[in-house]
C-alpha cells in the first residue's frame, strides 16, 4: 500500500474502548477501510466483524506494529486514552515510521503537549471538548456550539427579534453585534447560505460565526 495517494481511504486506529471503537465504526459507515487494533482480545472480537480487519497486539512493540504494516498506512488514530505510556510510546513508533498523519487522543493538556512534542500531528481532547461545549449550552442559550479555534465559534441559534423581517444586508448585524450570519434554516426546510438579502423569519434557526463571546451574547438575544 503506498501512503499520500489522494484517494486512500484505509485508517489504522489503534485502541478500541469507547472513543476509538465509535471513531472506526464511524469511518467503516462512511466507506473508509479500517484496522483495528487493541490488545485486549475482548474488544477486538466484539468488533471483528464491524470492522474491515482487527487484530490482537502490542501497540508499544515496534515489530508487531510493523507485522502490521502500520508504516504503510497514511493514517493512524492512536485513541489510547487512560493508559500514558503506552499512547506516548505507540505514537512515538508512528512518527518513527514515517506515518504522515497520525491523530492522538490526550486525557490531559500536558498529555496532549506531550504527544505534540514527540510529533503527533492532531491532538484532541475529547473528554475536555465535550464538555466546553456542553457548558455553552447549558449556560446559554444556544442550540449548539462549536469552538473553531481558541476564541472564535459557531454558535446555532434561533434569529433575534431584531433581524427578523429585515435583509441581513440592512441589519448591521457584524458591525453591531461582531457576528456574521453564515447559514440560515427555515421550518421543514434544510439550512441554505445567507446572503446580504435573506430575510429571517420567526421560528429561523441561524448558524452565526464571530469571536466566542460574541457569538454567545448574540445568542442571548433569542
Amino acid at each position: 500500500m503506498q501512503r499520500n495517494r489522494p484517494h486512500d481511504k484505509r485508517v489504522l486506529v489503534i485502541g478500541l474502548g469507547r472513543f476509538g471503537s465509535s471513531l472506526a465504526l464511524e469511518l467503516v459507515a462512511h466507506g473508509w477501510e479500517v484496522l483495528g487494533v487493541d490488545s485486549n482480545a475482548r474488544l477486538v472480537q466484539a468488533y471483528a466483524e464491524s470492522l474491515t480487519h482487527t487484530v490482537i497486539a502490542d501497540s508499544t512493540d515496534d515489530e508487531a506494529l510493523r507485522q502490521l504494516g502500520a508504516q504503510e498506512f497514511s493514517r493512524a488514530v492512536v485513541a489510547i486514552g487512560t493508559h500514558l505510556e503506552e499512547s506516548i510510546l505507540t505514537t512515538s513508533l508512528l512518527v518513527d515510521m514515517g506515518v504522515p498523519d497520525i491523530w492522538a487522543k490526550a486525557i490531559s493538556r500536558r498529555h496532549g503537549r506531550i504527544l505534540q512534542q514527540i510529533g503527533a500531528h492532531h491532538v484532541v481532547l475529547p473528554e475536555h471538548d465535550m464538555g466546553e461545549r456542553v457548558a455553552h449550552l447549558v449556560s446559554g442559550r444556544m442550540l449548539d456550539y462549536v469552538e473553531i479555534e481558541q476564541n472564535f465559534a459557531l454558535g446555532k441559534t434561533r434569529a433575534p427579534r431584531e433581524i427578523i423581517g429585515r435583509k441581513l444586508g440592512e441589519t448591521r448585524i457584524r458591525s453591531q453585534h461582531g457576528i456574521t450570519v453564515v447559514c440560515i434554516k427555515r421550518h421543514g426546510e434544510q439550512f441554505t447560505y445567507a446572503t446580504a438579502e435573506t430575510v429571517p423569519q420567526k421560528g429561523d434557526i441561524v448558524i452565526v460565526a464571530g469571536k466566542t463571546d460574541d457569538v454567545e451574547k448574540f445568542a442571548e438575544l433569542s
